[in-house]
This record gives structure tokens, C-alpha cells and sequence, in this order.
């Protein structure tokens, strides 16, 4: 019994694999592990680029837990099981006239998943994904049954919400909503200096919006999305699949074959493509603009950082990945979120800037994330609880405020470390 994640850098080999059909059975399996002394992980969608489901004890699959069970249209709440994935519930969502009021460029995460790493959009005055919960439903170490909100336990509630699986399995959540919306997206290049220099405008000017930029081109690609009062418009499925098929997937995985074979041709490449990305606009539903198709493998680190400091970082790891012994292929992804209050959000407490690496599968990345870690440290960076980092509990506490108030939650909750893994304990730590 073989685990990997959908980037294969990832395996191990659980001593039990699960996939519980109901709920209930969740707990039943929590209780026969602790009787086998067993630790308990548990694998969503397998999207994350750590270890952190890495388990040679028990690894549950949510999978079958994945039905919707309630819909409330007057207060626009949607209550379902953890083991739902975003884009299955962006459909039900979207029958039902309903949305996420913003969402990253994946949707192939478990809700459970996303919300447990801190998974967010761009959008400088929404917060994450973690920040639509307002219940959830949590197996705890002996096999329990309880639900978490901030009316019953407030501290419990703002540790839970970003959690990396280690105070228990979420097995449901309530979901506040908004009613469905339309988006416009705008895409085209303009120079990185003008929109470092233009940042704080073209926030304040668009409810979403986000960059991406190859270190040897001087253009980044920009993206601003917008709400409009008019019908969704999708485009037809030839020009869909030129985009998000021949463009973004086939090209690119081309590319990144080309460079890696032949590492001199990566920096003309990039500033070819980035010339050649012209103006693209959309109108449609919501997640149909959030979402992304991305089939090409690839590792990534992402950092968030204090916004204030965005000019400056992006600069330092522009040139960072242009130096040709990393021979980065991936273009850098910037984006902005509000400051939210869970214990261990990347963006607790601070408006933030994220800044996301990428490096094609078949190549080396460690020393480019190591360096470019390097970098992050210096603004007092966090990192996405999903994505590849090196810190430990030493280097992440002071970085967080309230990181000894999630680990009074976490004693509480799972005091015999039922929840953890190696890469749990390598960054919350062991007591």
C-alpha cells in the first residue's frame, strides 16, 4: 500500500489504508487506531507538496465523505462533508445560486484540505478560505464527536480553522456563502517596475488581482477580476481549449522539456512567451474565472509576507530565479489577501502579499527554495502550511503571535499526538 501526492514528490507506506463510507465510521476508525497505536493522518485531494499526510500508521481517505447536507438559501450557508472537493462544490454551489466570495486558481482540493493549510485567492480586502467556515464538525483523539464554532470555544475555533490535520479529522463544515456573482477578468502584460510602482492603485481598483512574471522577461502577466451585473458569458470551447489547454498546458510543459534538456534556451523562452501573452478578457460565473486548469507537475514554496514589503521581495526573487544554476522554468505568482485571526494563518494579523515558486517536477529545487527561503525569512515570512519550506518550531514561533495559543489547543485536544506525523512534529514540535 503505496501513498503519492499529485506532484509523485511525495510517498509513503501506511500500516493501514482507510476509506471510511460515513461519517461515523471516521470516528470508529480514529478509536480501532489508537487501540492498534496507530497515529492517524488524513489525505484529501493529496494536492499538498509537504509530507504532511506522510504516515507509516493509519492514512484515512475522505473520499466517500463527500455529500452535501444542508443548504440554507436565507442565510446563504452550506453545510457538507470535509471530504468534498472544491470544485464539486462549486457546482452545487452554483445550482443553488451560490458562491465563494473568493478562491485560489486550483479547485481540485478537499474543502477540508484547503482550509487546513490556509489555501486563499487574491484579493486585497477578502481573507482565505478558512475565513468562509463558520462551523465544523472534529473527530478528536478518542474516537469523540464534537462541533467547533466561535460561539462554544472561541480558542478552540481559531486554532481549528488552519489546523495542518494535527488537532483532530474534520469531518464537516458549514460554510457561509454569498450569493453567486459574475466576474470580469482582464489579462495583459505590463512592465513589473510599473505595477510595483502602481501596487497600492491597482489594489484599491480591483477586488481581485494578481501577477505573474518570468525572472527573464521585464513584463508580468497581470490579472483583474471584477464583479459585473450581466449574465455569465462562457467562451466557446475552441478558444477554452487554446487558452487553458494549448497555452497554459501544453506549451508550457514544452517548455519546461526544452529548458531542461537544454538549459541556455530557458531565458529566451521566457521572454518570447511573455511577449507573446496578449490581452485576454472573460465574463463569467465566479469559480469558472477562479479556476485554472494546471496539469503540468511541478513543486511549489509559497511565502506570505507583510504587504508593505511586496516591491522589495519581488525584486530580491526575480533575480533570485534568474540565476542560471536554478534554471526555473515556472513563472512567479503574486497575490494579496487581508488580514485574518486564525492562530496559525499565514496571514494572521497582517494584510498580506503571498509570493509562490514553481519549479518543473524533473528539476532540482531545493537550493533555489532554500534561497529563496532566505529571502522570505528576511520580511518575516510564513509559509502556506501546504507548500515546501525548511523551518521549525524555533524559527516559526516568533513569527506567529499567537503560536503558544494554538499549542495550548492542540495539548488539549490531542495530548498523546494521536494527529501527528514527522512533518507535523518538525514544525509545531513535540509538546
Amino acid at each position: 500500500m503505496v501513498w503519492r501526492n499529485w506532484a509523485g514528490n511525495q510517498t509513503c507506506r501506511p500500516a493501514v489504508m482507510a476509506s471510511p463510507p460515513t461519517r461515523t465510521e471516521v470516528a470508529q476508525a480514529v478509536e480501532q487506531a489508537s487501540v492498534a497505536n496507530h497515529v492517524v493522518r488524513v489525505a484529501g485531494a493529496s494536492h499538498s507538496f509537504t509530507d504532511a499526510v506522510a504516515t507509516d500508521g493509519m492514512l484515512l481517505s475522505l473520499r466517500h465523505c463527500n455529500r452535501v447536507l444542508d443548504i440554507d438559501h436565507a442565510t446563504h450557508r452550506i453545510r457538507v462533508e470535509a471530504g468534498i472537493t472544491l470544485r464539486e462544490l462549486n457546482r452545487v454551489m452554483a445550482e443553488n445560486g451560490l458562491a465563494f466570495p473568493n478562491l485560489g486558481d486550483i479547485d481540485a482540493q478537499s474543502i477540508a484540505g484547503a482550509t487546513a493549510t490556509g489555501t486563499h485567492g487574491t484579493g486585497a480586502r477578502l481573507q482565505n478560505l478558512s475565513a468562509c467556515l463558520v462551523s465544523m464538525e472534529l473527530v478528536t483523539a478518542n474516537g469523540a464527536t464534537i462541533e467547533v464554532n466561535a460561539e462554544q470555544d472561541p480558542d478552540v475555533w481559531r486554532a481549528a480553522r488552519v489546523s495542518i490535520g494535527a488537532l483532530g479529522i474534520v469531518t464537516a463544515v458549514t460554510i457561509q456563502a454569498v450569493p453567486a456573482f459574475t466576474l470580469e477578468a482582464v489579462d495583459r502584460p505590463m512592465a513589473v517596475e510599473d505595477v510595483l510602482v502602481d501596487l497600492d492603485e491597482l489594489l484599491a481598483a480591483n477586488e481581485h488581482f494578481q501577477l505573474f512574471t518570468f525572472a527573464h522577461s521585464p513584463l508580468a502577466m497581470t490579472s483583474a477580476r471584477n464583479r459585473v451585473d450581466l449574465a455569465p458569458q462562457p467562451i466557446s470551447r475552441a478558444r477554452e481549449w487554446v487558452e487553458d489547454e494549448l497555452v497554459q498546458n501544453h506549451l508550457l510543459h514544452a517548455a519546461c522539456e526544452l529548458a531542461r534538456v537544454a538549459p541556455r534556451v530557458n531565458s529566451p523562452l521566457q521572454r518570447l512567451g511573455s511577449h507573446l501573452a496578449g490581452y485576454s478578457h472573460r465574463i463569467d460565473r465566479s469559480d469558472r474565472i477562479f479556476a485554472t486548469p494546471l496539469r503540468v507537475r511541478f513543486v511549489e514554496m509559497e511565502y506570505a509576507i507583510p504587504r508593505e514589503h511586496t516591491a522589495e521581495a519581488v525584486r530580491a526573487v526575480r533575480e533570485l530565479a534568474g540565476r542560471p544554476e536554478f534554471n526555473v522554468t515556472f513563472p512567479i505568482e503574486v497575490r494579496w489577501v487581508a488580514a485574518d485571526d486564525a492562530y496559525l494563518s499565514p496571514a494572521a494579523g497582517r494584510d498580506t502579499c503571498y509570493i509562490a515558486l514553481h519549479q518543473y517536477h524533473k528539476l532540482a529545487s531545493e537550493l533555489y527554495f532554500r534561497a529563496a527561503e532566505a529571502i522570505f525569512d528576511s520580511f518575516g515570512g510564513r509559509p502556506h502550511w501546504g507548500k515546501q519550506h525548511f523551518q521549525t518550531p524555533e524559527t516559526l514561533r516568533p513569527r506567529y503571535p499567537e503560536w503558544d495559543s494554538f499549542a495550548i489547543v492542540r495539548k488539549r485536544l490531542d495530548p498523546d499526538r494521536q494527529f501527528a506525523n514527522s512533518y507535523v512534529d518538525r514544525v509545531l514540535g513535540t509538546v
